[in-house]
């Protein structure tokens, strides 16, 4: 993996972020399109950012249909929604985290100059949409407001973004590991004229369920014609284990993906498996949550997902409980393999790369099949 490609997750997963106010990664993407001339940046009605090449006409009706990748921008965390006194805030959590968890539990909240300070969680209240707490300071502070970032105070290993093992660890890899694998291809895909048509699409506010994507797709951010392969951080489990290669997700607990392509991204890589035993990587229906694809496939998008296992998903240590198991309400740093994140950058690649070489059909093969053996359903 090149070295630029892990820097690119070691800065995003350090910058807090949450569903609306993803303004401090914005900015963080913002300069780094601002560094490369043939990339070009645009800002939707929503807020999501949509990065293209330099050069590439998506109305021009000729050539191989437009790929964007996908990520989102927000990962469940705090927001000062009142301040009542220099000592005591009001907050609310936007993104889906237990009730346990959050009782006498320590944050941190980031002011408008990204000074840090530091309190305790002493009420929770159970409100629609978001969970609302009240948090005790430990000093006074007159420099936070409304709208101020928050998120759990974590100590020691992944207090900020490490490798011990293999393992990556950080406040969040859910989703900017997935913004910065984007990042890395396109970085790579921007210098080799004959993928002009590949871009990015990072969303806002998926974690108060894909609401940026949602807008994305009913304002067309993207062309109408567009395939999209939306990348996730996604909840592991025992048949879906970290470190067994980055994923091509199905579904979703909600639906499958477009079936077609999700078909086409799976033949390539069982193709470049059979040239190169030694590549890793999963094929998986992922239900431990929803995923922007099946947004974007209810709106006439052709969408499938690829995904990374993710270990304390949205935080939570306890976040993956056998049956019948009692919540610890237990609070961590999510943690992806390293090998999985490289992985993950090398797929796209593979897949960007020959998804407008001729495949050999399924039909085909199934054709070839019948004919050979129709003669058994005369007994």
């Amino acid at each position: 993996m090149k070295k630029q490609d892990l820097d690119l997750l070691y800065e995003l997963t350090a910058i807090p972020t949450a569903a609306g106010r993803e303004h401090r990664v914005i900015a963080w993407v913002t300069r780094w399109v601002g560094r490369r001339k043939n990339l070009k940046l645009r800002c939707d009605e929503h807020g999501n950012l949509l990065i293209t090449q330099a050069g590439a006409d998506a109305s021009v009706d000729h050539g191989p249909k437009p790929i964007f990748l996908t990520a989102h921008l927000d990962h469940p965390a705090f927001v000062v929604s009142r301040v009542v006194d220099p000592r005591t805030l009001e907050l609310e959590f936007r993104g889906g985290v237990r009730a346990e968890c959050f009782p006498g539990k320590e944050v941190e909240i980031f002011d408008a100059a990204d000074g840090k300070w530091y309190g305790k969680i002493t009420d929770l209240e159970t409100a629609t949409p978001f969970q609302k707490v009240t948090v005790r300071l430990v000093r006074r502070c007159v420099s936070l407001a409304p709208g101020d970032v928050g998120r759990w105070r974590l100590r020691g290993r992944g207090s900020r973004p490490t490798v011990v093992a293999g393992l990556f660890y950080a406040p969040a890899c859910d989703d900017l590991a997935g913004a910065a694998a984007a990042l890395a291809v396109l970085d790579n895909l921007r210098r080799r004229p004959r993928f002009s048509h590949v871009g990015l699409l990072l969303t806002r506010a998926e974690e108060v369920g894909f609401v940026g994507a949602i807008g994305a797709a009913r304002s067309g951010t993207v062309p109408r014609d567009a395939r999209l392969i939306c990348l996730e951080t996604s909840r592991s489990f025992a048949e879906s284990p970290i470190g067994g290669g980055p994923i091509l997700r199905v579904g979703d607990r909600m639906t499958v993906f477009s079936p077609g392509l999700t078909n086409l991204l799976g033949q390539i890589l069982r193709e470049h498996e059979r040239v190169h035993p030694g590549f890793r990587w999963q094929r998986k229906l992922m239900p431990g949550g929803a995923c922007e694809a099946t947004a974007f496939a209810e709106y006439g998008y052709h969408a499938t997902c690829i995904c990374l296992p993710l270990g304390n998903y949205h935080n939570m240590t306890d976040c993956s409980l056998p049956e019948g198991a009692k919540p610890t309400g237990g609070i961590g740093p999510e943690f992806i393999s390293v090998a999985d994140y490289a992985g993950l950058v090398e797929m796209l690649r593979i897949c960007i790369e020959k998804m407008d070489v001729d495949q050999s059909p399924l039909r085909g093969s199934l054709e070839a099949r019948f004919q050979n053996l129709q003669t058994v359903l005369r007994g």
